[in-house]
Formats: C-alpha cells, structure tokens, sequence
C-alpha cells in the first residue's frame, strides 16, 4: 500500500540539507550514522533515490545496498569493537519503518545491550506442517505466474 508523498528527511540528508556523519558514499547509496543509534556504529545504508519500501526498490539498487552493507559490517564491527551484528530492514508502518525512505540498519552488538528481535517470536505456535505445506506452494505458483499473484493483490484490495 503506499502512503501519500510527504517531506523525506532521508532526502534531505542526501541533498545535503541537514548534517549528517556519512561513513561511506558512492553514486547509488550512501550509509551514514543513525542519529539514535542502538550501539554505537550503528550505521543506516540508504539508497540515494527516494523508495518509500522493500517492494519499491529496483532488485538492482537492492542489491547494491546489500553489498555495501557486506563491505561496511566487518569495519563496523572492528571499529565498534563488537564482535555481532544485526542487518534490519523494517518495511512498512505495521514492521516498525517510521522514515519511509528504504533503508538497511547495520547494528553492532554487545551482550546484554537489551536491544532484542526474538527469533523465534516467543507469541508464536508452530503450525501444522499442511499449512507450511500449502503456504510454500502458493508462494511457488507466484513466481511462476507473476500475472495470477498480481491478480490476487487487486483482488485483496
């Protein structure tokens, strides 16, 4: 679903309208420290161009994104001295994404930092393995039939 255009302070950034500490820089992303950081070096890499989510980004600017946050993770974690990390993308208001300029959180992480993304959620159940099952066979149909999963978003709108 996507939301109205509104004013981007990720787009501000990138045009150099505000301050921003950017640790890294090229012609299609930019990664700079997040101003509310979990950890310190705690880093935000962003695509130069506005995408408000996961679904709006070209594969190609994607999959950038993720390269430069493969290369900016061992110095992240040299540098904050932490020896974990999280990769994050929240996409979409009901995921926690409250900037809906798409982008990747790098964040190191120390034991006991009381930062947490419990996997597997603890209010979860397993479910039956037909429903896994049937689940995966839905999501194989679309791929193979992109036109049929389109036709299965209009008719859930």
């Amino acid at each position: 679903m996507a939301r109205t255009a509104a004013h981007c302070i990720f787009c501000d950034l990138i045009q150099g309208a505000a301050e921003v500490s950017v640790c890294y820089e090229d012609s299609d992303a930019i990664a700079f420290m997040d101003v509310q950081p979990v950890n310190s070096g705690h880093v935000l890499v962003v695509p130069r161009d506005h995408y408000e989510s996961l679904c709006d980004v070209p594969p190609k600017v994607a999959m950038h994104l993720f390269e430069v946050s493969m290369r900016l993770a061992p110095i992240i974690r040299d540098v904050s001295g932490c020896g974990d990390m999280n990769l994050v993308v929240n996409s979409g208001e009901a995921a926690g994404q409250n900037v809906f300029h798409y982008h990747v959180h790098l964040i190191p992480r120390r034991q006991d930092d009381g930062f947490d993304i419990p996997l597997p959620f603890p209010g979860s159940q397993m479910p039956d393995r037909t429903f896994l099952d049937a689940m995966a066979a839905r999501i194989i149909a679309a791929l193979r039939d992109p036109a049929r999963r389109l036709g299965t978003l209009a008719a859930a709108s």
